[in-house]
């Protein structure tokens, strides 16, 4: 079976995409943060005969990156490195003048300096199996959006890291994918006052399982593009 480490996969689009995978025969190294809801989050994706490995911790621990990547080669092999776990930097979101400095650093920490530690931990494996990396972007990345300049600025990094990796490394695959809106706990702190409904992550997955599964090359996607050219 394939192997996968999602982070942040607890619940919202993490979870969502494991539970595709799971379902499609994939075994799972999860990470979050909260251990109760991610043991919770391992015991429902595990009952379809997924073998489920669930290592609670902070992805900007060098030591816990570490266990992640242990625990894919204990599984046979790394094919997919997912990371989705993201910090907003602010909650509720803020302007730039009153965003905090080390809000700031800890989106970018969380958002680009752990996402490329992890990488780094789990390349030899990737390039063993020649796997892929999928990067959660976002179109704060692309786009100005008032008070999302923090979040907005640490996925641009995110996206230019995928891009010169995906140079440096053409035995992989990486792809940085924008799933665009959709109705999560991330979403609700940073716009806590929205009363508009966004879509619920399990829309987009079919955009990610298009990705994984066709294996383009190395770029920047968004769900909707992918969605439009899988029909």
């Amino acid at each position: 079976m394939p192997v996968a480490i999602i982070t942040g996969a607890s619940k919202g689009l993490g979870r969502a995409l494991g539970t595709a995978l799971a379902e499609s025969g994939w075994d799972l190294v999860l990470d979050a943060r909260t251990a109760g809801v991610l043991q919770e989050t391992a015991r429902e994706l595990s009952k379809g005969g997924a073998r489920v490995a669930a290592l609670a911790g902070d992805v900007g621990d060098a030591g816990h990156r570490a266990d992640l990547v242990a625990a894919a080669r204990r599984f046979g092999g790394l094919d997919l490195l997912v990371n989705n776990a993201s910090a907003l930097g602010a909650a509720p979101l803020v302007r730039l003048d009153g965003l905090a400095l080390d809000g700031l650093r800890a989106a970018l920490e969380t958002n680009v300096v752990a996402a490329l530690g992890l990488v780094q931990e789990a390349l030899p494996l990737l390039r063993a199996s020649a796997g892929a990396v999928l990067n959660v972007s976002s179109d704060a990345a692309v786009e100005p959006y008032e008070t999302w300049g923090g979040y907005g600025v640490s996925k641009a990094a995110l996206d230019h890291l995928s891009a010169v990796l995906g140079v440096e490394e053409p035995g992989i695959r990486v792809w940085a994918v924008d799933p665009g809106d959709m109705r999560t706990d991330l979403y609700r702190a940073a716009v806590p006052d929205d009363p508009s409904e966004r879509p619920l992550p399990e829309t987009v997955v079919p955009a990610f399982l298009d990705i994984i599964v066709r294996r383009p090359a190395s770029g920047r996607y968004t769900a909707p593009d992918l969605l439009a050219g899988a029909r």
